[in-house]
C-alpha cells in the first residue's frame, strides 16, 4: 500500500470513528434497549470496521410515539422555516463530501470518486426539496353551476416509516428524508443493516442543520420484520416510503393495507437496453458502460439485459468487453480503482451462479466470468455473448458487473423480450431515428426511458417504475406530493 492510500485508509477509520452508531430517538442518541450491537463489515478487506446498536420493537414503538407527540407542532412550522433546515443540511453536506464519501467506500465498496459522486448527488435531493418546500401549494375555483367555491389545500400525510437499501445509502435517505422534511412530517428511518454508517452520519448532519427533536428518529436492525412490523402496524404511521425488493415491498404494502397507510414502492429491476443497427455503435458502448457498471451494477436501474441487432452484436459485444476488461479492480479506497467489491459474499455466490447457468446454456464469455482471486468480495467485469433467452440472468435482477448481449431481428422481437418481464423500472434505447426513439419509449413498459444515454437518475426528475417495480414517485415536482394529502373545502357563494 502506498503512502498516498495509507493517509486515505487513515482518512477513512477517523471519518467512521466520528459516527454516532447508536439508536437516535426523540432527540438522543443512545444503546438500543437490548444493548446488543452488530458489526458493519468492508466488503473489500472482510474486515469490521464498526459496531452499530442492534435496535428491536421496543425502540421502534419509542421511535414511532416520538414521532406521534411532535407530528402537529412541526406540521404548523412555517415552509422557510422546513425550508432552511434542508438548505443548511445540504451545505453541511458538501463541506463534509470528503468524509461522507470515505465511510460510503469503506462500507459498501464503490470506488472513492464514485462515493463522491453520490454524495453530491445525494446533498441534491436537500436543495432541491428545500426549493419545493416553499411551493407547496393549493387551488381555489368554481363549481360549474357557480353556486359553491372549491378550495383545496395540501397537508403533512403524517409521520412517515422510511426504509433504505445498502446499495446507494446516502442519496436514498436524501431522497426520502428530504420531501418528508419539507412536506412536514415526523420521520422514523431504518437504514440498511449492511450499510449504516453514511446513514447515521447523515443524521448527525440534519440535526446540526436544525431539525427539531422528534421530527427525525432512526433505528438500525439486522431485524427489520420487528422494527418496520412494529411500525406498520402501530396505526400511528401513516405513510410507508420503501427502497429494496419486491418480495418485501410486497409485504409491506399487505402491513400498509391493515390502516390504509399512503404507500411509495422503489422495487426491483430488469432494465433493457437495445442497440438498434442505426445507434453509434461507440456512444451506445459508452451507454453500456455507464448503465451497467454503476455502482458495480448493484444498482435497481443497472441494465440488465443487452440487446443488440444482430447486424453489429459481435462487434458491440468484442467493443463492451475491451471496455470493461480495461477496468481497474481493488479496494475502492485506493487511486485508480474503477470497480470495487459487491456488497458481500451472498452477492457473490448469486452472481456466479448465474453465469454458470448461462454458460451451461450456450453464453460465451467475451471478459471476465470469475470471481478475482484474494480478499474480498470482488467479481471480473463479465460480458456474455449468445445468452440463450432461457437463462436465469434473463429472469433475475443480476445486481454485479455481468453484462450479457442478446441479440435480435426486427422492432416488435425486441419489444416483445423487452417486455417480457414483471418489473418495469427503466429501459434504455439507443438510435439515431428519432421516430423510432420515440416509438420505443412508448411501447417499453417502464417508468423511465434513457434515449441514447446511460444515465437517468436526476434530483429534478420522477423517478419511479411500474408493474412489479413500484408505485409513486421519488424526486422531481412530484417528489413532495407523495408526503402531501389534499383537502377539499367547499364554501357556498353568499
Amino acid at each position: 500500500m502506498t503512502n498516498q492510500s495509507t493517509s486515505v485508509a487513515e482518512q477513512a477509520t477517523l471519518a467512521i470513528s466520528s459516527v454516532n452508531t447508536g439508536v437516535f430517538i426523540d432527540g438522543e442518541w443512545g444503546e438500543s434497549a437490548s444493548g446488543a450491537r452488530f458489526e458493519v463489515i468492508n466488503p473489500a478487506t472482510e474486515g469490521i470496521i464498526a459496531t452499530v446498536a442492534n435496535g428491536d420493537a421496543s425502540d421502534a414503538r419509542r421511535a414511532i410515539e416520538a414521532c406521534n407527540r411532535v407530528q402537529k407542532q412541526w406540521a404548523k412550522t412555517s415552509p422557510r422555516e422546513r425550508s432552511e433546515i434542508l438548505r443548511r443540511a445540504y451545505d453541511l453536506v458538501m463541506d463534509r463530501q470528503e468524509q461522507l464519501a470515505l465511510i460510503m467506500t469503506s462500507e459498501m465498496g464503490k470506488p472513492l470518486p464514485e462515493a463522491r459522486g453520490e454524495v453530491a448527488y445525494a446533498a441534491e435531493f436537500l436543495r432541491w426539496f428545500s426549493e419545493e418546500a416553499v411551493r407547496i401549494g393549493g387551488d381555489t375555483t368554481l363549481t360549474g353551476d357557480g353556486k359553491n367555491r372549491i378550495i383545496v389545500t395540501k397537508e403533512p400525510v403524517g409521520p412517515c416509516v422510511l426504509v433504505t437499501p445498502w446499495n446507494f445509502p446516502l442519496a436514498m435517505g436524501t431522497r426520502k428524508i428530504g420531501p418528508a422534511i419539507a412536506a412536514g412530517c415526523t420521520i422514523v428511518f431504518k437504514p440498511a443493516d449492511l450499510t449504516p454508517l453514511t446513514s447515521l452520519a447523515l443524521v448527525d448532519i440534519l440535526v446540526e442543520a436544525g431539525v427539531p427533536k422528534g421530527v427525525l428518529n432512526v433505528v438500525c436492525t439486522t431485524a427489520p420484520g420487528d422494527v418496520v412490523g412494529t411500525w406498520m402496524s402501530s396505526g400511528i404511521a401513516r405513510k410507508i416510503s420503501f427502497t429494496g425488493s419486491t418480495a418485501v415491498g410486497v409485504r409491506l404494502l399487505e402491513q400498509a393495507s391493515e390502516h390504509v397507510m399512503r404507500s411509495s414502492m422503489e422495487l426491483g429491476g430488469n432494465a433493457p437496453f437495445i442497440v438498434f443497427a442505426d445507434a453509434d455503435l461507440d456512444r451506445s458502448v459508452d451507454g453500456a458502460v455507464a448503465a451497467k457498471m454503476r455502482n458495480m451494477g448493484e444498482a435497481c436501474t443497472a441494465a440488465n439485459r443487452l440487446f443488440v441487432h444482430r447486424s453489429i452484436a459481435a462487434e458491440f459485444g468484442r467493443k463492451l468487453a475491451d471496455k470493461l476488461s480495461q477496468l481497474s479492480v481493488g479496494n475502492g479506497i485506493n487511486p485508480g480503482i474503477d470497480v470495487g467489491p459487491l456488497v458481500e459474499e451472498r452477492a457473490l455466490a448469486k452472481i456466479q451462479g448465474l453465469v454458470d447457468d448461462a454458460i451451461a446454456k450456450g453464453a460465451t464469455v467475451t471478459c471476465g466470468g470469475q470471481r478475482a482471486q484474494g480478499a474480498g468480495y470482488f467479481f471480473q467485469p463479465t460480458v456474455l455473448s449468445e445468452v440463450s433467452p432461457d437463462s436465469e440472468l434473463m429472469s433475475q435482477e443480476i445486481f454485479g458487473p455481468v453484462a450479457p448481449v442478446i441479440p435480435f431481428d426486427e422492432e416488435q422481437e425486441v419489444i416483445d423480450l423487452a417486455n417480457d418481464t414483471p418489473w418495469g423500472l427503466v429501459g434504455y434505447v439507443f438510435t439515431q431515428d428519432v421516430d423510432r426513439g420515440l416509438r420505443m419509449s412508448e411501447a417499453l413498459e417502464v417508468g423511465m426511458v434513457g434515449l441514447n444515454t446511460g444515465i437517468v437518475s436526476n434530483p429534478a426528475a420522477p423517478f419511479g417504475g411500474v408493474k412489479s417495480s413500484g408505485l409513486g414517485r421519488e424526486g422531481g415536482r412530484v417528489g413532495i406530493d407523495e408526503f402531501l394529502e389534499y383537502k377539499y373545502i367547499a364554501v357556498p357563494r353568499t
